[in-house]
């Protein structure tokens, strides 16, 4: 039975002894919680996510600029990669569109639907952070599989940052302010931040989800 009720955070779905993977749209993720005003520690974040079951993989999807000198959300990527996440990354490309102007293409949505499908013989349950509705069919199959989807976004911003097809699909659905208490980056929290090297901006937050 379908749990979205979103005037109060319920984590009554959750169970200890299931197994647990996340998928973490990077760009979408970061669009959120900007929508929302507030920044997340990761740290905190995977902390919350590991008290609520048994935490198998969280998985992170992002795109990058390789092409250039330095790149502000290295030092992310590097954190994450060291400190529990798995990264799945790509180069984005960059080209220019039929008006002239210049656009940055870096769709990940083909990873992680493929390391989806791969992991849900494995896990009881799957945690999405992204409110992209290109993944409601994605869903529909992983659940097929005997699945639970749990939807991680926020319908509290105009317009919505989920699309309501996606919400509808899954399982249970969090809107992420409802999350900010327990994973979002306070200035004060230096340990928990982790050397302040995760708080950039995540790759793909300039990024635009166009495909070919």
């Amino acid at each position: 039975m379908k749990n979205n009720n979103n005037s109060q955070l319920n984590l009554n779905f959750f169970y200890p002894e299931e197994k647990l993977a996340v998928f973490i749209d990077g760009a979408n993720l970061y669009a959120a919680a900007k929508s929302l005003n507030f920044d997340i520690d990761y740290k905190r974040l995977l902390n919350w996510i590991s008290a609520q079951s048994r935490l198998v993989r969280a998985f992170y999807y992002t795109a990058l600029m390789e092409d250039q000198e330095y790149s502000p959300i290295r030092p992310l990527i590097d954190w994450l990669d060291y400190n529990g996440y798995t990264m799945v990354t790509k180069p984005a490309k960059e080209f220019t569109d039929h008006s002239g102007r210049r656009k940055v293409k870096g769709n990940m949505d083909i990873e992680l639907a493929i390391d989806m499908m791969e992991l849900a013989d494995h896990v009881d349950h799957i945690m999405l952070f992204s409110g992209d509705g290109d993944f409601r069919r994605l869903l529909e199959s992983v659940q097929r599989k005997g699945v639970r989807m749990t939807v991680v976004s926020t319908i509290r911003t105009q317009p919505p940052m989920v699309a309501d097809e996606l919400r509808r699909q899954a399982d249970h659905f969090i809107d992420l302010s409802d999350l900010m208490e327990f994973i979002e980056r306070a200035n004060t929290q230096s340990a928990a931040v982790g050397e302040g090297e995760h708080t950039a901006a995540p790759a793909g937050a300039g990024v635009s989800k166009i495909r070919a």
